[in-house]
């Protein structure tokens, strides 16, 4: 899963530095990225996250008794339903794009406005295809095969790319714009696509077929109900986000997008991949044992130290070096070093609540496991009503007594959610003597890698970050096998054995 999610994020950060090259932090980019989240809220909402809470427990744990034709059968009737509601979704969508605009962008104006509205239009059809890929992925995963099923975001990147590639040399900027949104849905299809025929070989006796008598269909779907609202205020949260974002200057949109999608790379690397692996593993032994409820537990604290271990010292390297890092994969083209000096702002505020974002997915996918939808829902109210008033607090508020600029407000959008998150996890039962070794790593590797940044003269970003970058995750793995944490040492044990140090090859 690791390696799926993996190659389907660097992907997207090549797509990221291409669009950078292109558009910079402009309006254009500004009206896309806008644009991008409609479409992606509604993916979110009936996609991976809520139809994973609700489909793959029961569809896991009908696999993990015997009952495969069963399966697929409930497998069939859950496309068919998310087939039609998805459709009408999408239709209203497309004609009432305006209205959705005025909703999520009402800071934008003039042709700002009718940019977002064209390229919206646009994106709807693909955001149903996605959601469907979303439903593949349950299927592959239930039976546990994970890496097709994220590394076929590879195909939605490599549309885009190839869009801009062909197109970004001749368009004018408004109109290369439109051209990636088409190049998006060409990527949702061919997403779709790749995954369909492992599907249908893995579960052979699926029929599409409306069927509302069963009782595992009825299970899912009230499922759903509490899962889709716990994701929907999840997505409120980026939501109110965005909407702030567009009533700051030119530029905060498409730079908060720029640093989500960074910060997403551990999210989802560690975050997604040990929770959504999980997922599955927890529904099994949950329906499958008498005992399941031990071993979701040990599954649970095991996960949560793995998380840890790998996103301490990236929300660190946000912290303190996140400069270096969006000078490494954005600042090319129309993308300036002051866009990276921005980014890195607002990569600084996401780093406060970078672990509980992750640890948070771990902990709704335990609740999913065990049938509860109803716990995170809970959570996550509290998450976006303190979201919402220190978004706005941090955003239009703070940066006058501190006589910062108003477009520095951005960073104190990501800031908040991230002291949002922390509420969240108020009930988080890692060991403090644990965490506190994971930072004291951490710190001891920033310090020489900010050593370094401050004497290496100018150089290009990308050299720049392997001759900073590479120090600070040495230093962190040393300093972590020092102290103990047993994760660094299974890492360097399974690296010696996979090198042929100190074991069989």
């Amino acid at each position: 899963m690791a390696v799926g999610i993996f190659c389907s994020r660097i992907t997207g950060l090549i797509r990221q530095r291409v669009f950078a090259y292109y558009f910079g932090l402009g309006l254009e980019a500004d009206a896309f990225y806008a644009a991008l989240r409609i479409p992606n809220f509604l993916q979110n909402l009936f996609g991976e996250g809520a139809l994973s809470a609700s489909f793959i427990p029961v569809y896991a744990g009908l696999l993990a008794r015997g009952e495969r034709k069963e399966a697929d059968r409930v497998a069939g009737a859950i496309v068919a339903l998310l087939a039609l509601v998805v459709s009408v979704l999408v239709l209203v969508g497309m004609l009432a794009t305006p209205v959705f605009i005025d909703l999520i962008a009402p800071g934008f104006r003039g042709d700002k406005r009718s940019l977002t509205i064209d390229i919206v239009r646009v994106l709807f059809p693909g955001t149903g295809l996605l959601v469907l890929s979303a439903w593949c992925l349950g299927v592959l995963n239930s039976h546990h095969r994970f890496l097709l099923s994220y590394a076929s975001g590879v195909m939605w990147n490599v549309a885009m790319i190839a869009t801009l590639l062909i197109f970004g040399g001749r368009a004018s900027l408004p109109t290369l714009a439109v051209y990636l949104a088409w190049g998006s849905v060409a990527g949702s299809a061919l997403q779709f696509g790749v995954q369909v025929p492992f599907v249908l070989r893995l579960a052979p006796d699926l029929r599409l077929a409306l069927d509302t008598a069963s009782t595992h269909v009825h299970t899912i779907v009230r499922n759903f109900i509490p899962a889709f609202i716990s994701r929907g205020v999840v997505q409120l949260s980026g939501y109110i986000d965005t909407l702030l974002a567009t009533w700051l200057p030119s530029g905060a949109v498409s730079a908060l997008s720029n640093a989500t999608t960074l910060t997403l790379l551990p999210v989802s690397l560690f975050g997604m991949a040990v929770s959504a692996a999980e997922l599955p593993a927890m529904s099994g032994a949950a329906s499958a044992d008498a005992d399941g409820a031990q071993v979701v537990r040990r599954r649970l604290d095991a996960g949560l130290r793995r998380i840890a271990f790998f996103v301490v010292p990236s929300a660190m390297a946000f912290l303190a070096l996140g400069d270096v890092v969006a000078g490494a994969l954005l600042q090319t083209g129309r993308f300036s070093h002051s866009d990276s000096q921005y980014v890195w702002a607002i990569l600084a505020g996401s780093a406060v609540g970078l672990l509980a974002q992750t640890l948070g997915r771990l902990y709704s996918s335990t609740y999913y496991a065990l049938r509860d939808t109803r716990t995170p829902l809970r959570y996550a109210l509290v998450r976006v009503a303190l979201t919402t008033v220190l978004g706005y607090l941090f955003a239009f508020w703070l940066p006058g007594p501190l006589g910062i600029a108003a477009r520095w407000g951005a960073a104190g959008l990501t800031a908040s959610a991230g002291v949002a998150g922390w509420a969240e996890m108020l009930m988080l039962r890692l060991p403090a003597s644990y965490v506190a070794k994971l930072w004291t790593s951490a710190i001891a590797g920033a310090a020489v890698a900010w050593g370094i940044k401050i004497a290496l003269p100018a150089l290009h970003p990308i050299v720049a970050a392997v001759l900073i970058l590479g120090p600070y995750g040495l230093v962190y793995f040393g300093a972590s096998i020092a102290l103990k944490v047993s994760e660094a040492s299974y890492v360097a044990s399974a690296f010696r054995l996979r090198r042929g140090f100190g074991g069989p090859p």
